[in-house]
């Protein structure tokens, strides 16, 4: 009867979630001018992923880090420049976001078909919807009309996104300077029943807990002795391995039916379930009972996460390249990113 309850207040929430911002994007913002755009980020993301079916959870997380930083407005993308210090270098993104020539892909794609109109915040929204679709996930009509950033900020990248070892107290707070609430927190991180991590985003975990010599008390232990022999403790901290070890690729509600039996990866996963008290255990045990109330959270939490600090109108500018700001390409050669080593995942979502 207590979950029952609980389904019926979320329920009430998804409902009373604005579908855009005051900021106005709309869903058919290009239906004139680029029609096409939905079906051609489609083309490509789903190119991408039969080869490499893990892009699907990076190109989300790459909407997810845009957001957490200056709102959506596309800041991740930009390279280093003489007056722009990039965000790729900040610790939650170095070396571990992915995508970044994928979404190079579908901007050139966009540009033969509509030059100069879609911007690459769009770009990235569209990209994270239709990954959720390609991974058997929900489905919503996203907002559109963002428009890009002229600048980025390495600081607020490092101070905003959320840590693979923060507590709940920590993970409600970072959500909150973003206007997110504790539904929306839960539901986000569901994004992690997609997508691999590096060792070394967990390991301590494993053998040296909160510098307790000892392995997370939290953590099932058949889960450690398997966790424990794909991540050696003094390894290179750069195996990998799956966020939801069920069903890996698809977009489902065993991310939260694993945290029920102990099987978060990360330790910001497991708190959600394993605080003692905590307001969110219900909300997880709702979720793995319903994968149908899952998703309708996640798609009104994607919206609204979308709709953080997002440029419209005149502010900005619609970048002609995603990796720099327009009139300022100097440096194209440098394009090219690391992806071989960018497999990490290292904030909470």
């Amino acid at each position: 009867m207590k979950v029952t309850v609980v389904c019926c207040v979320l329920v009430v929430l998804v409902g009373a979630l604005p579908f855009s911002s005051d900021a106005q994007l709309d869903p058919s913002f290009y239906r004139d001018t680029c029609p096409t755009v939905h079906s051609i980020v489609r083309e490509v993301v789903r190119n991408v992923s039969k080869s490499d079916p893990r892009m699907l959870a990076s190109l989300i997380r790459l909407h997810f880090h845009d957001c957490f930083v200056q709102g959506c407005d596309a800041s991740i993308l930009l390279n280093n420049t003489a007056t722009i210090e990039s965000e790729q270098q900040a610790f939650p993104n170095n070396n571990s976001i992915r995508g970044l020539d994928v979404v190079n892909q579908i901007k050139t794609a966009v540009e033969n078909a509509c030059p100069g109109v879609v911007s690459c915040a769009d770009i990235l929204a569209l990209a994270a919807e239709i990954s959720s679709v390609l991974a058997h996930g929900p489905d919503w009509k996203v907002p559109l009309g963002r428009r890009d950033s002229l600048t980025a900020n390495r600081t607020l990248a490092n101070q905003n996104l959320p840590a693979p070892f923060f507590n709940l107290t920590q993970l409600k707070d970072a959500f909150a300077v973003q206007g997110l609430n504790t539904t929306d927190l839960v539901a986000l991180s569901g994004a992690h029943t997609i997508g691999k991590a590096q060792c070394r985003f967990f390991v301590d975990r494993l053998y040296n807990f909160s510098n307790t010599g000892n392995p997370d008390p939290t953590l099932n232990t058949t889960y450690l002795q398997t966790l424990s022999a794909i991540c050696p403790n003094g390894g290179p901290g750069t195996n990998l391995t799956n966020f939801d070890p069920t069903t890996p690729d698809t977009l489902d509600k065993n991310y939260y039916s694993n945290l029920q039996v102990h099987k978060g990866l990360l330790q910001s996963d497991q708190e959600l379930f394993s605080t003692t008290g905590a307001d969110t255990i219900s909300i997880v045990n709702s979720f793995s009972s319903n994968q149908t109330l899952f998703f309708e959270n996640f798609k009104a939490s994607m919206i609204k996460m979308g709709n953080i600090g997002v440029l419209t109108g005149s502010q900005g500018e619609i970048r002609q390249q995603c990796n720099f700001v327009n009139g300022n390409s100097a440096g194209l050669a440098t394009l090219a990113t690391k992806e071989s080593s960018e497999y990490g995942m290292v904030s909470s979502i």
